[in-house]
């Protein structure tokens, strides 16, 4: 009996037991999943006009698309132009780095453009970034 003993008192010495690990890695996981920015999309896609100097943003984190109807489209849903300062101001409570940038048809008015930019300078947004193709 007492051998038995022995054995499994020298078997324990040789294992590692991972299980702490896993969990303190588990928690990591979460951890940035839950704090991780995710890309907003506005909702709809537009013919964007093309410009060779177009560069990419890498902190956008609200998106305002505008069709080639004049409709404004914030987080895939449709919005009132009178509108758009409120929910910009909200989002941007929520990621105060964020930028705006605006998403327009190439055959929307530039009328509607200038509104929302306009609402987005009243909101508190000062970094405004129209999207464009490269070119």
């Amino acid at each position: 009996m007492r051998d038995f003993f022995a054995r499994l008192d020298s078997d324990d010495e040789g294992s590692v037991d991972i299980t702490p690990m896993l969990d303190v890695v588990f928690i990591m996981l979460i951890f940035f999943i839950v704090t991780a920015t995710f890309v907003k999309e506005a909702g709809i896609d537009v013919d964007k006009p093309e410009a060779a100097t177009a560069i990419v943003q890498e902190k956008a984190s609200i998106l305002v698309a505008i069709d080639a109807q004049d409709r404004v489209w914030i987080n895939r849903r449709e919005v009132d132009i009178r509108s758009v300062r409120s929910i910009i101001e909200r989002l941007h409570a929520e990621n105060p780095k964020g930028t705006v940038v605006i998403q327009a048809d190439r055959n929307s008015r530039n009328d509607m453009l200038v509104r929302v930019m306009d609402a987005s300078r009243r909101a508190g947004v000062y970094e405004i970034a129209l999207a464009a193709d490269a070119g």
